[in-house]
């Protein structure tokens, strides 16, 4: 096991949960071996424990595999029905294939220098056409800016097309690129994305709203983007939930008065930012919580609602990411978002 908390392919995939042995199941319902490996394991030669480490991963991978290959491809119904019940369920929308093509004078981006010193990377907002964080010429602003605006077309037109039922009420977010190296970067916890959490923001509260977001990975050099993922949300809020600390009255409104958040900070918003911020301070957490790790390649693009999916990105470099926000009464299955589960712990409306 490495200091995540991760196993290596040759060590036990036992969680302690055993009803093969104890309850004379088939399938265990802990590790997802059959009886016999289980009783057979210690006996099982190096190569024989990678094969079934292998399988069960990709038995109980967080990802769904899309067979789209173009941002404006058409979609079937399965495909949407597939799609929308796997983002709900909290689950990661994979397209091995999906690359996002860049033009030739748009190459020489794909450096650190572009971005300034202390900014982990470039937004830019099609709102109001501004590009924050970047450092090049103004013949080069130009450049940059359309990379980005086609980026985000074609994300939303992926979106629009993949999950249909959202698109009346899907709104945009910022575009960004991330041309800097994860991996060593310093920062406080807070900002650590090395560290497991679920997706919270201190100066723009969502209210409740999804945060969904389209990545790819354009890394000219063979570098996939490593993230790890942790334990289901739900699971998050039971262990986290009764350390959070209650909403001082009167704070939201002191908040935004004082223009230290964009718009009300909600109860909803409050518990949130808790959780984010308890994820990434427990250590021992974050090293000992079931996880998995993911390697998205290049030319390979990814859809995840971040509110909902405790992630962490280790390391990779050169990533587009588009974010956009959906009100919970958009979804197909409202409940399973992270706005109903909390209210469920509560007993108490958040928003």
């Amino acid at each position: 096991m490495n200091v995540f908390g991760e196993k290596d392919l040759t060590d036990s995939p036992c969680i302690g949960i055993c009803s093969s042995t104890n309850l004379g199941d088939e399938i265990c319902i802990g590790c997802k071996r059959t009886a016999q490996e289980v009783i057979d394991w210690n006996s099982y030669s190096d190569q024989q424990k990678i094969a079934i480490n292998m399988r069960l991963r990709k038995e109980t991978s967080i990802l769904t595999e899309m067979n789209v290959t173009h941002w404006t491809a058409p979609v079937s119904t399965n495909e949407n029905d597939q799609a929308i019940d796997a983002i709900e369920q909290g689950r990661i929308l994979h397209f091995p294939t999906l690359a996002f093509q860049l033009l030739p004078d748009e190459n020489e981006f794909l450096s650190p220098s572009f971005a300034e010193i202390k900014a982990k990377n470039i937004s830019f907002d099609r709102h109001t056409q501004r590009l924050r964080c970047a450092k090049c010429p103004a013949e080069k602003y130009a450049r940059l800016k359309n990379m980005l605006q086609r980026f985000s077309e074609q994300a939303e037109r992926l979106v629009h097309g993949l999950l249909t039922p959202y698109a009346a009420a899907l709104q945009l977010g910022r575009t960004s690129f991330r041309p800097v190296e994860i991996a060593g970067r310093l920062s406080s916890y807070r900002k650590d994305d090395t560290r497991l959490h679920v997706d919270a923001f201190p100066a723009t509260p969502n209210q409740g709203r999804r945060i969904l977001r389209v990545f790819t990975n354009i890394n000219p050099n063979g570098q996939a983007r490593h993230w790890r993922v942790g334990e289901p949300f739900a699971e998050v809020v039971a262990r986290f939930l009764p350390l959070v600390s209650k909403q001082w009255p009167g704070s939201a409104a002191l908040l935004k008065w004082l223009r230290l958040t964009k718009s009300k900070r909600t109860a909803y918003d409050h518990l949130m930012l808790q959780i984010h911020d308890r994820m990434k301070a427990d250590l021992t957490y974050q090293k000992k919580v079931s996880q998995q790790s993911i390697y998205f390649a290049p030319g390979s693009s990814w859809i995840v609602q971040t509110d909902q999916v405790s992630h962490a990105a280790m390391s990779g470099q050169h990533v587009l990411e588009q974010t956009f926000y959906l009100p919970v009464t958009a979804m197909v299955n409202p409940t399973l978002s992270p706005l109903k589960t909390l209210e469920k712990w509560t007993g108490r409306v958040l928003t």
